[in-house]
């Protein structure tokens, strides 16, 4: 804090065609000092409802999820940065504890829990609860990692904090949109371990997907959710599958000298 001033707050929204769920999640936001939505220009209403709703639009070419984020944290002149997805929504009490937080400013970083609702439904295993994620940052003082371009890692100094309150995430309203993000998300983890020299084995093929499976119904408990809990936990194995299913196209690709594959 700089004199009697309170630390600035920017609520920061990475944006691609959110038309759909940005001007209910910038409503969310209103105690932040600063709206802004970091768009890799969308092709629907995103950036008109955005400016419409008082929010600042900054236009960014996407590379990938870590450098978006680096991108924005290196855009905004506040004190802080709290990064929000489009689907996700602030209460007044999480807004009200961040407000604490950053007077206080035990911490650079702290991590946030979301509730997740996945098909309408709030999830309680499998790994989506608490599901804390790195969201508020002292600027200057972290970044991301620019090797995890998905599943992004922040780094800095130090221990994070924890914050009470949850982000509400409507995560996934179908299975044909989950399928689509967890295709893209494969992709980009295949991409990473082939950048890494990883070449896929017979027996990741079977082994990996039975260790996420066994991972997420047991270890992470999506018994909690019964029938519910079980389908993810046999759709994330599967996309671990899919994983090592590209990883094996892209060493193919390379071999055969084709361009590499995006199926």
């Amino acid at each position: 804090m700089t004199g009697t001033h309170p630390p600035r707050i920017s609520a920061v929204v990475l944006t691609l065609n959110e038309a759909r769920h940005i001007v209910a999640c910038l409503d969310t936001l209103a105690w932040a000092d600063e709206r802004v939505v970091f768009d890799s220009f969308s092709t629907d209403a995103t950036v008109a409802l955005a400016r419409e709703a008082g929010a600042r639009v900054i236009q960014h070419p996407f590379e990938n999820y870590a450098q978006q984020r680096n991108a924005a944290l290196s855009a905004v002149e506040s004190d802080w940065v709290f990064f929000v997805d489009a689907d996700e929504r602030c209460p007044e009490a999480l807004g009200r504890e961040i407000r604490a937080v950053v007077e206080a400013a035990q911490h650079d970083v702290y991590c946030v829990p979301r509730q997740n609702y996945l098909f309408g439904r709030l999830t309680l295993g499998a790994g989506w609860h608490p599901d804390y994620q790195a969201r508020l940052f002292r600027v200057g003082r972290a970044r991301f990692d620019p090797r995890r371009e998905v599943h992004e890692v922040a780094q800095y100094d130090g221990a994070p904090g924890y914050l009470r309150n949850a982000l509400i995430h409507y995560n996934y309203d179908t299975l044909a949109q989950f399928h689509a993000k967890q295709r893209k998300y494969a992709q980009f983890e295949a991409g990473i371990l082939f950048k890494q020299g990883v070449r896929p084995k017979p027996r990741n093929f079977v082994l990996q997907p039975l260790r996420e499976f066994r991972r997420r119904f047991f270890a992470l408990r999506g018994y909690r959710d019964g029938w519910h809990g079980l389908r993810l936990s046999l759709l994330m194995a599967y996309y671990n599958f899919d994983t090592y299913r590209r990883l094996a196209r892209l060493w193919r690709d390379q071999t055969s000298d084709r361009p590499p594959s995006t199926k």
